[in-house]
């Protein structure tokens, strides 16, 4: 294992997270070729085989297992050495690690501009996750905050609210329900509605909005692309439940309307959140302080919309 690269085990940590080669390629901007290349070059330092084939299926096999947990653990110091020496730089010329839901790749590009221009020199790490992967990156020190609508329970996590996080029902302009007022919760039992997958955030906030109090939904779809769900929408495929902060364009420009429906919006709120004992480095406090001093004003004028709409 000497002559192994922290490159190869970085590939092959991706590909067993997500024990598929092409979506481990994807998140690594890497071909999937590339990926099979470090992997067996890996397995050949091991001189045993990491991955197993069944049906159409990747699996750890036992040596796999027993290197991911020290590739893990190899990862997580070089990645510690590299956050002790960014706290020697302080803000400027920092590298800011932050992570966010994928509602927020609305808007959250806008704040990290605003914060680098008060702070030149900072090193952006954005990523766009889902909530499955962001609860992923949390605990596996993989980010140093995260902005979420719903933070960890089985986590020892600091959460501190940043935003309020409306979510509203969008309909096609030319709906039936379009034009009322006031409408009765249950009326939506008779419309179909397209939907984010289970165990995406705005699912989960979905649920929590309802509460229990629409139990017959008519989910016609299940899609894990809200951009696609808004299109579907705009097509009369049916109703969403959406974050309003992911439909602002589309109500500028009339390609969607809120339904007026009794109990809404739901208003949750947006979170910055990192584990408890975290270290943050200098660039990540300021960000977080930046998020909590300014995150409701300036989320609100980028995405122009009232948190009561």
């Amino acid at each position: 294992m000497k002559n192994a690269t922290l490159r190869q085990l970085k590939v092959f940590e991706t590909v067993a997270r997500h024990l598929s080669y092409s979506r481990a390629a994807e998140e690594l901007h890497l071909t999937q070729p590339a990926v099979s290349t470090q992997v067996k070059q890996l397995e050949e330092h091991a001189g045993l085989p990491l991955f197993e084939q069944l049906g159409k299926k990747n699996y750890l096999t036992p040596a796999g297992s027993e290197m991911l947990h020290y590739a893990r653990s190899i990862i997580g110091q070089f990645r510690e050495a590299e956050e002790a020496m960014v706290r020697f730089k302080g803000i400027s010329g920092g590298k800011l690690n932050v992570s966010v839901i994928s509602a927020g790749d609305y808007f959250f590009p806008r704040l990290l501009a605003d914060f680098t221009r008060r702070h030149s020199g900072v090193v952006l790490n954005l990523a766009v996750h889902n909530r499955e992967e962001l609860l992923h990156q949390l605990a596996g020190n993989l980010t140093d905050l995260a902005v979420m609508v719903r933070p960890p329970l089985d986590l020892d996590t600091i959460n501190e609210s940043i935003a309020p996080h409306p979510y509203v029902i969008v309909a096609a302009p030319n709906h039936p329900l379009a034009n009322k007022k006031n409408i009765p919760l249950a009326r939506l039992a008779r419309e179909p509605f397209v939907v984010r997958e289970k165990g995406s955030d705005t699912r989960n906030s979905m649920e929590e909005g309802f509460a229990g109090r629409l139990p017959n939904l008519k989910i016609a779809m299940e899609i894990t692309s809200t951009e696609t769900i808004k299109q579907a929408v705009i097509a009369g495929m049916g109703i969403s439940f959406l974050s309003i902060h992911t439909v602002a364009l589309e109500l500028q420009v009339k390609n969607l309307v809120v339904l007026d429906i009794e109990g809404f919006p739901v208003m949750l709120n947006w979170f910055v959140v990192h584990r408890k004992n975290k270290r943050l480095p200098p660039v990540a406090l300021a960000f977080k302080n930046f998020l909590l001093e300014d995150g409701t004003r300036l989320i609100a004028k980028y995405t122009h919309l009232p948190w009561d709409a």
